[in-house]
């Protein structure tokens, strides 16, 4: 499932549609002053207004994490903010009084209160994490199991896209135990396999040069020289040696792969070849 973003074009084809009915509709109610009409024209207006900012919005091209967050946040903020104004503005047009708005407003909040705690959760849940920089959109987070990238923050959801382009939607408020893995390296490992009668000690003094050679390599992937562990374990066919390297969140499995790929080639280079099942047959 995928979270495709309005095209701005579309977006600016509805302000345009919006702007026209509201335009053609205060001219009738001008005329026939027709309350419902007036109140319609301006639900219209402010829809075409709400279109407008964020077509504006779509075409800001952020540099950084957080600025795409709050921009995501913008347009979450924007369609709550037209909802309520259409709400209060139309209710006056219609003749329901000011102060009434205000006190229906008031008791309707306290019932939400009471009502829709669920609701009231998700709504302080994303401010505090808006205003605590928890995450943002674009980071690399794992909540309950799931690990994806922050697509999307807004007032009530967070959207989370995975390596699969799979889109979870989570409650705000179910936002808990958090992991960013995008504030700090992550580590690839990679296990291989080295045959009982290799001469360790003296691949051990090889390994340094070869594992040099591989981050001039790949440096657009890795962020150090890997490193050697030492002896992960003794198998049925062979020796396990591990080896670790640091590289970007978003690359910690093809970095492995990679890291798997150049050690094998390297360890061919040195005449170590990976060991295979061997079996021992006595015959009486």
């Amino acid at each position: 499932m995928t979270m495709a973003s309005p095209h701005p074009l579309s977006r600016l084809l509805r302000f345009l549609l919006f702007s026209a009915l509201a335009v053609g509709l205060y001219f009738l109610s001008s005329r026939f002053m027709q309350r419902g009409l007036l109140a319609l024209a301006m639900a219209f207006a402010v829809m075409a207004v709400e279109g407008l900012l964020e077509l504006l919005l779509s075409l800001l091209r952020p540099q950084s994490h957080r600025t795409a967050t709050l921009l995501t946040l913008s347009r979450s903020i924007l369609k709550y903010v037209a909802a309520i104004v259409i709400l209060c503005w139309g209710l006056s047009i219609l003749g329901v009084d000011l102060s009434t708005i205000v006190t229906t407003v008031s008791i309707l909040a306290l019932v939400l209160g009471f009502g829709a705690e669920s609701l009231v959760a998700d709504l302080v849940t994303g401010t505090f994490m808006l205003l605590e920089n928890q995450f943002n959109v674009g980071d690399i987070v794992e909540v309950n199991g799931f690990r994806g990238t922050v697509k999307e923050i807004g007032i009530r959801t967070t959207a989370i896209i995975d390596a699969g382009k799979n889109v979870k939607i989570i409650n705000n408020s179910d936002m808990k135990n958090v992991l960013n893995r995008s504030d700090n390296a992550s580590l690839a490992v990679s296990d291989i396999d080295i045959p009982y009668e290799t001469d360790l000690p003296a691949l051990e003094k090889k390994l340094p040069a070869l594992l040099e050679k591989i981050l001039e390599a790949r440096k657009d992937t890795f962020l150090s020289a890997p490193r050697y562990l030492g002896v992960q374990t003794l198998g049925a066919s062979g020796v396990t040696l591990r080896f670790v390297v640091d590289v970007p969140e978003d690359k910690i499995y093809s970095g492995a792969r990679l890291l798997n790929r150049e050690l094998l080639v390297g360890l061919k280079s040195l005449g170590v070849e990976c060991p295979f099942p061997q079996v021992d047959v006595h015959q009486r």
